[in-house]
């Protein structure tokens, strides 16, 4: 039903004679009646073209005037050059436009909820209500054509340098991954549930003892937890596991990989990915995936603050699990109060009590060269000190955070990236980097301890040391990182069964727990299990950066909303209740108020 796509025509396309013949088919874009000539603006999957219709061929020009948008047409004409001074070098098609002879309209359209114009603002909720209106938008199409040439390129890579595509289940059993699962009741085995694959982790393992040696899969993964701009509940993934390559082995070729993909669909060069220990990150950017477009560093000047009279600084910085921190904002000094009362609202998000600061009017005065409620608590030596720590500079601006290290860290480490923003600090387009050298495992609220990734993941000392010191204990894991954003995480895995169960160990999970969650797994690595590691990407961030996007829902087809659920479809939805005997479910009934 076609000849050409509607985006795809060019001055070359115009023939010798003049009359080279196309057979187009998609939707009005829009419809202008100039004078007694008609333009049609064509649009399918790959752009836009022009076809105007003369009044000398009625049936056609009639039909062309009861056009209206988003009617599904076929067009017969011919391709020629735009009258000089009508050309549009705004449209890839701009040079040239179709003079329509015979027009067929396939269906008609009712008035659709919005106008497809890239500069039409409309609601979320009403766009992802008519995804499929939403979709046929020209920059909506963009990203899902590009989403698929990132998944082919990927492919192709991955296929070139030896990986197999190998699928792993849907249905498998739950494992504790650091998120709810989505379970699924199964039929015929009364009171037992599947769930869905938070990732194919264990199975991508086992791919290994059985030799594959190198696997790869774009693989669909579910978790029920709270969503953010960068989460969905069902989330697709780049997952890639191969045996007998260490750590710098499958970062090396990971890194490849992604300088490749932007080089070849960006034409960006994204050169080398500098490698930073977890450990400096938290402490200059209190980010383990740190954007170092911002140039912006926090400083830890504790030691500075121990003995000062004010108790919000100095009680922190007594505490070993406190941390006060200064971050200096070059030429800040012209903030009003009202941004930085705002500022002091948004670390707040963050659970900061407070956002305290001193501007820097006059350093070489250091009785009235500091402007500040809080300077008068600091003696003249301790300004001196924390003027030339953060070698500030007239003009600047230094916020401080004093709390607990978590909570100072994700506050003034989300502030350094708000600032950056707001003032346009940023340095370079594009930032990657490698997070590597992550502790094992972090204390949770209630005295035990949690692993920082995964508890698969090996550590990079001997089972004797780990429980000596789990906390201080690092492991082979490593993040790919790109403006801030974690494109990738992955590890060299436990291949050692004693290795392993001492690390169920240390988590608490005891002997009847491992092996009946585990057992599976503990017996594999029994049979020669290979060293091996593996790295996974998150498919919809990467395609959200490479369009500059500002969530994930911008480059996945039919997305949930922030509450997981789907306004096209009304999923979830209720159930018969025959399915649920037939399932062995009893629902509760709902507890009111008033019961």
């Amino acid at each position: 039903m076609r000849s050409h796509y509607c985006g795809e025509l060019r001055a070359s396309d115009i023939s010798a004679d003049g009359r080279q013949q196309v057979i187009l088919s998609g939707w009005v874009h829009r419809r202008r009646d100039h004078g007694g000539v008609i333009f049609l603006d064509l649009r399918d999957r790959e752009g836009i073209v022009q076809v105007v219709f003369d009044p000398d061929r009625e049936q056609s020009f009639t039909l062309a005037d009861a056009c209206r948008n988003e009617f599904v047409v076929q067009v017969h004409g011919i391709v020629r050059a735009r009258p000089a001074g009508t050309e549009n070098a705004d449209m890839p098609t701009g040079e040239v436009e179709v003079l329509g002879q015979e027009l067929v309209i396939l269906n008609k359209s009712d008035t659709p909820p919005f106008q497809l114009d890239e500069h039409q603002s409309v609601g979320e909720d009403v766009r992802l209500k008519y995804r499929y209106v939403d979709l046929r938008r020209p920059d909506m199409a963009q990203k899902l054509k590009l989403r698929s040439k990132v998944s082919t390129f990927i492919r192709n890579f991955l296929d070139q340098n030896g990986f197999l595509d190998i699928e792993t289940p849907i249905l498998t059993r739950a494992t504790p991954e650091g998120a709810r699962d989505y379970l699924v009741p199964s039929r015929t085995h009364e009171g037992h549930f599947f769930a869905l694959p938070q990732s194919p982790q264990l199975f991508k393992q086992l791919l290994m003892v059985a030799g594959m040696d190198r696997y790869y899969q774009i693989a669909k993964c579910f978790r029920d937890e709270d969503l953010r701009a960068d989460r969905q509940p069902e989330f697709t993934q780049i997952d890639i596991e191969t045996s007998f390559m260490d750590e710098d082995q499958i970062m090396g070729l990971t890194e490849q990989m992604v300088v490749e993909l932007f080089r070849n669909q960006l034409d960006i060069d994204l050169g080398e990915f500098p490698r930073m220990p977890y450990a400096e990150a938290m402490e200059k950017y209190g980010s383990d995936k740190p954007d170092l477009r911002i140039p912006l560093q926090l400083v830890t000047v504790g030691e500075l603050m121990q003995d000062v009279e004010f108790k919000v600084f100095s009680g922190p910085a007594k505490d070993p699990n406190g941390r006060v921190a200064a971050l200096k904002v070059p030429g800040g000094n012209s903030m009003t109060r009202k941004q930085i009362d705002d500022y002091t609202k948004f670390v707040g998000i963050y659970g900061a009590r407070g956002l305290a600061y001193i501007k820097v009017n006059n350093k070489a005065d250091l009785e009235e060269g500091l402007q500040s409620p809080i300077v008068k608590f600091l003696p003249l030596e301790v300004r001196a000190q924390l003027l030339e720590r953060l070698q500030a500079e007239d003009g600047d601006l230094i916020f401080f955070g004093a709390d607990s290290e978590k909570i100072v860290n994700e506050a003034l480490g989300a502030l350094r990236c708000k600032i950056g923003e707001d003032l346009e600090l940023m340095t370079c387009a594009w930032a990657p980097l490698w997070v590597v050298d992550f502790p094992m495992f972090e204390a949770t609220s209630d005295g035990g301890i949690t692993a920082i990734h995964h508890p698969f993941t090996a550590p990079s000392c001997s089972p004797e040391e780990l429980a000596a010191a789990p906390l201080q204990g690092l492991s082979r894991a490593y993040d790919m990182v790109l403006n801030g954003t974690e494109l990738g995480g992955g590890s060299i895995r436990i291949h050692d069964q004693s290795m392993q169960a001492k690390v169920f160990d240390l988590l608490q999970i005891d002997a009847d727990e491992q092996q009946e969650k585990f057992g599976f797994l503990l017996d594999a690595l029994k049979f020669g299990c290979p060293p091996h590691g593996g790295l996974a990407f998150g498919l919809d961030r990467l395609v959200m950066l490479m369009t500059d996007s500002s969530s994930i829902r911008e480059v996945i087809a039919f997305p949930k909303t922030q509450s997981a659920s789907c306004v096209m479809t009304q999923a979830p939805g209720v159930v018969a209740n025959k399915q649920l005997r037939e399932l062995n479910i009893k629902l509760r009934e709902k507890v009111t108020d008033s019961q």
